[in-house]
This record gives C-alpha cells, sequence and structure tokens, in this order.
C-alpha cells in the first residue's frame, strides 16, 4: 500500500512538473522584454527574477535571459564578456529542448537563441561559427513555419536570415557556399514591413520596436538608401519614449543620412539614469556630430568615448577627431598631444582606425580641406562649398589634398543633384588617385556608377563599378569592393 501511494505521489509530481514546463509570454514576460528592448537591464531581471518563482520551467524565461546577453554585447562590444558568456548558447538552446515540444514557441525560441549568436560571432570575428548557427536558426524556423504558418515571431526570423544570407560581403560568401544557404535581401525587407502592418492587430505586438530596430538597420546598412530619412524617424516615433535604443537608433539614423543637428538633439537627450546600460557608441556618434558642427564641447563627448568604450572600434580614430578639433582651434600643443594619442592607443581592425593612423602620421590636413571635410559630413552642404570658393586645385600642394579638393566637390555636387558637376569631379580625382592608396578615387567611381545605375544607364555604371573594383591596395577595399559587387549584381551584371 506504501510503496503503491509513493508509485501514486510521484507519478503525480512528474505530470506536475510536465504540465508546467511550457511557453508563456504572459505580461510579466512582455514587460522585461520591453525593458529589454528599451536596455533597462536591471530592472529586466528583476521581472525574469520573479518570473522564475512563479513559472519555474518556463521556456521564455529562457529566451528572455539570451536578449539580456545578446544586447548587453551590443552595446558594450566587451570582447571578454563575448568570451565569458558564448557558452551560454549551447546551454539555452539544451535547457529548451527539455520543454513543451506542441508549442510554437518550442523551436522559435531555440532558433532566435542560434540567430542572435550568430550575429554576436560575426561582431565578434567568429565568421564561421555564426554562418553555422544562422543555418541552424534557418532550419529550426523552417520546421516551425510549417507547422505553425501563422505565428508571426517566426516571420520576423526568416526575414532575418534572408537579409543575412542574401547582403553577406563577397569575402565571406564562401561561407554560405559551404553551408548551403541562400538569401534575398529585398525579400526579407519586404516581409518585415508587411510584418510591421501585422503586429499591432495581433498578439504579438510587443514585438514592433524590435522590427523597426531591423528596419532602420538594414536600411542603412544594406540598402544605404539616400531618402529614408523621414520614413525611419517616423517608424521610431512609435517606439517606447523611454527607450535607450529609440535614442541610438534616432541618432544613429540622423547621422548616417547628414541630419547633423538633428543627431545632436537626440543624442543630447539620452536618459542619464543609471536604469539604463551603458551605451558609449552613443558618446562616438555625438562627438562626430558635435565636431561637423564644430560645437566647443566635442573633445567632452570623444572623451568620454574611449574612457567607457571596452570595445576595439574608432579608438583611434575619436582620438584625432579630438586632435582635428584642436588643430580648428589653433591649438597646436592639444592637437600634438592627441594625434600622439591617436598612434598610439587603439587597434586598426576597423577601417577608419587604419585610416586614422595613416592620417595622424601624415603632415597636418589643410585647414579648410578639413572643415570642407566635417561639414560635409553633417550634411551642411552650402558651407562645405563656401569653404572652397575661390579656391582651385593648384591652391593644395600634396598630391593627397589635390584628390580630396576634387572629391569633395563631387560627393557635395552629387549630394546637391548636381550630377554632370559630380561626375566631372569625381572623375579627376580618379585620374589623380587612382595609383594611390586613399581610398578617394574608388570611392569615386562608386559613386559614380551609383549616378548612372539611378538613371537606368547600366552600361556606364557597370563601366564605373568595375573601375572601382580593379583598383587595388586602398583604404576601405573591402567594403567599397562589396558595395561595388553589389551594384553589379542589382543591374544584372
Amino acid at each position: 500500500m506504501i510503496k503503491k501511494y509513493l508509485f501514486v505521489s510521484l507519478l503525480c509530481l512528474f505530470s506536475c512538473v510536465s504540465a508546467h514546463a511550457n511557453f508563456i509570454f504572459n505580461a510579466n514576460c512582455v514587460e522585461a522584454y520591453k525593458d529589454i528592448l528599451a536596455l533597462r537591464m536591471n530592472d529586466a531581471r528583476a521581472l525574469i527574477k520573479k518570473e522564475k518563482q512563479t513559472n519555474p520551467a518556463n521556456g521564455i524565461v529562457v529566451l528572455l535571459e539570451n536578449y539580456i546577453d545578446y544586447f548587453s554585447l551590443l552595446a558594450s562590444e566587451n570582447k571578454n564578456d563575448y568570451e565569458r558568456l558564448k557558452d551560454n548558447r549551447s546551454i539555452r538552446v539544451d535547457a529548451l529542448e527539455e520543454n513543451d515540444k506542441n508549442s510554437p514557441w518550442y523551436l522559435f525560441s531555440q532558433a532566435e537563441i542560434y540567430l542572435q549568436w550568430s550575429f554576436l560571432k560575426a561582431k565578434f570575428g567568429d565568421y564561421m561559427s555564426s554562418g553555422s548557427d544562422a543555418k541552424s536558426a534557418n532550419s529550426l524556423l523552417k520546421d516551425n513555419s510549417k507547422k505553425y504558418p501563422d505565428f508571426l515571431p517566426n516571420k520576423k526570423s526568416l526575414a532575418l536570415v534572408n537579409i543575412i544570407f542574401g547582403n553577406i560581403p563577397a569575402n565571406f560568401r564562401w561561407i554560405a557556399g559551404m553551408l548551403g544557404m541562400k538569401g534575398n535581401v529585398q525579400y526579407g525587407i519586404n516581409q518585415l514591413v508587411e510584418l510591421k502592418k501585422q503586429l499591432p492587430r495581433s498578439s504579438y505586438n510587443f514585438y514592433d520596436d524590435e522590427i523597426i530596430w531591423f528596419l532602420c538597420v538594414t536600411d542603412i546598412n544594406v540598402l544605404h538608401s539616400k531618402n529614408s530619412y523621414d520614413t525611419l524617424i517616423g517608424y521610431l516615433a512609435g517606439m517606447d519614449n523611454n527607450s535607450m535604443l529609440k535614442v541610438y537608433l534616432q541618432g544613429y539614423v540622423s547621422s548616417k543620412t547628414a541630419h547633423n543637428d538633428e543627431t545632436i538633439k537626440y543624442l543630447d537627450a539620452a536618459p542619464k539614469s543609471g536604469q539604463y546600460i551603458a551605451v558609449p557608441p552613443i558618446y562616438y556618434m555625438l562627438g562626430c556630430a558635435k565636431l561637423n558642427r564644430m560645437d566647443g564641447d566635442t573633445p567632452a563627448a570623444l572623451a568620454r568615448y574611449v574612457n567607457e568604450y571596452k570595445g576595439t572600434a574608432f579608438i583611434k580614430d575619436a582620438y584625432l577627431k579630438i586632435a582635428y578639433f584642436y588643430l580648428l582651434q589653433n591649438d597646436a600643443e592639444k592637437y600634438e598631444e592627441y594625434r600622439k594619442l591617436a598612434r598610439g592607443r587603439g587597434n586598426t581592425i576597423d577601417g577608419k582606425d587604419k585610416i586614422a593612423l595613416r592620417e595622424a602620421s601624415e603632415p597636418k590636413p589643410d585647414i579648410d580641406l578639413l572643415k570642407t571635410r566635417f561639414y560635409f559630413d553633417g550634411g551642411y552642404y552650402s558651407k562645405a562649398t563656401a569653404q572652397l570658393a575661390g579656391k582651385d586645385v593648384n591652391s593644395f600642394k600634396l598630391t593627397r589634398d589635390k584628390i580630396q579638393y576634387y572629391y569633395y566637390l563631387g560627393r557635395i555636387n552629387d549630394k546637391i543633384n548636381k550630377n554632370a558637376d559630380a561626375v566631372l569631379y569625381y572623375q579627376k580625382a580618379i585620374a589623380l588617385g587612382k595609383e594611390t592608396s586613399y581610398y578617394y578615387a574608388a570611392n569615386a567611381a562608386l559613386m559614380i556608377g551609383n549616378i548612372y545605375e539611378e538613371v537606368k544607364d547600366n552600361a556606364k555604371a557597370a563601366n564605373y563599378y568595375h573601375q572601382a573594383i580593379d583598383m587595388k591596395a586602398h583604404d576601405y577595399q573591402t567594403d567599397i569592393d562589396n558595395d561595388a559587387k553589389a551594384g553589379l549584381k542589382r543591374i544584372g551584371q
């Protein structure tokens, strides 16, 4: 009798555990997810702790904990944290495999963890492992899509896989080939846009901010859209007003579309509360924007970036920009101090830092060209034009400066839609610079290719895309080559 009672008791116990092993994206989890997207990680952790106490076997908790790692590493870019946390991927997938196999969240949550670590591994240089994780995510998502065709979160992640594998840089396509993976960028973007319309009418509307994030990043980094500022800022207006991610994206979109005053306005308004995790790239963007406008407090933002940032990118560039600020203030001593720091600190993994090291080792730049460069980067095209008024190519002694003179005249005229003048100046920059290691000539060829592509003159566009690719051993070569090859692909060449 005792044995029978014990058997029944154990059976009930395991039945209860099994019944509670499930996926419940309840109100508590939704709030935790929203806090993560707003980069309020401590608030999110408190809600997750509460959920664990109430529903200890809720698989959504595992997914949310991965979101915390994901966004924290994206914000900090701390390699040591990445190495410390990356084993969490396998631990969490294993934990999810023990959960409710009859839920649409079962395969999806595993796929999300693979996909998030795919992004992180690519960011930290583990490209082969990144591709493998993306393939695993894709396989799980496709299986889940067959089982639950109306499960909207699936569509979000399938769209991202399409974008990832449709936009792999040419020098990494061998990985996609080895994995047997293909993608379609435009199809993926169309999926995200359609999902953005569907979410408000669904029970998954809490995913809206994440979709907006992906739309913004994709538009800026993949499509390189020229006139998308109003659309993207319109999307961002719908995000949580207390979100640090919203502030970051507003600044990012503004800075990448040459809306410099708006960049400063948004980033200056970033929340100061300690409830948010640190996002040092905000201060890099803010410092660059302030330099473009030549604000007096430029050094403070850039100094905060180099002091707080734990990653590798833009350290040399930030120090050089501080040096240039002081050069424009005629402070030769401070200029030399920060030029020396640009040479001695940071590394040259990123192309910007490679250029910063070289510029910090070369003769100081021409002041008019330097101001032109910053005005141009900020979208102050009339000021940039005025800075070069009364000058011609013979006003400059160094070949570097002569190439820059033509290049920036080309860029300015390009931005104000004076295509004929832009092409003329770009061609002169190519003639002077095609044998140098500066990127100006190759990028000028790429820009001419873009101009001809827009007016549907594909033969001329292809000619200049090939010219860009044929120039070798210059700055930003991989980026320019990839963009030119993408251009050739768009026009069917």
